[in-house]
């Protein structure tokens, strides 16, 4: 009799340890609850960022991406790396020819740019095509974390 307690008392204090340290599944009311912050009437969520990507062709291809802050405040760009843009080059059949970024480096620390209102930020880069001709699709990237823009033009090569 004390031995088949003392084999009881073992299994059922085996079952609980088990029960106590596996999975657990979380159900509905056991969440917090989620805080919102409201947003106010009539304040835009997005900032307006009007966005120009100029292409000018002539002993190269120079690319200039143009983001401007179309809103009452200030708009706060934040950007991973030391990276705050990127430039592409497509041919007609949508493969990459050309990256900006390929062959550079850039610092791993965050940085932040504060675009006042109508303020613009005007970021560059040149591609030489060598012997390429034919028509291409521009791609400039802001690589913001904050407000993604990218823009596309189609120009074409003598």
């Amino acid at each position: 009799m004390v031995m088949t307690s003392r084999l009881a008392a073992g299994i059922l204090c085996a079952g609980a340890i088990a029960l106590a340290c596996g999975p657990r599944t979380r159900s509905a009311t056991a969440t917090a609850p989620q805080v919102t912050t409201p947003v106010p009437q009539n304040s835009p969520i997005e900032p307006a960022l009007a966005t120009t990507l100029d292409v000018s062709v002539s002993s190269g291809v120079t690319l200039a991406l143009h983001v401007t802050n179309k809103s009452d405040s200030k708009v706060e760009l934040r950007f991973p790396s030391g990276q705050t843009h990127e430039f592409l080059v497509l041919d007609a059949g949508g493969r990459e020819v050309w990256r900006w970024s390929f062959d550079r480096m850039f610092t791993q620390s965050l940085q932040t740019r504060l675009l006042d209102s109508d303020e613009t930020l005007t970021v560059e880069g040149r591609w030489d095509p060598g012997a390429l001709s034919g028509k291409f699709t521009a791609v400039a990237k802001l690589t913001s974390t904050t407000h993604q823009v990218e823009k596309r033009v189609e120009f074409t090569l003598p």
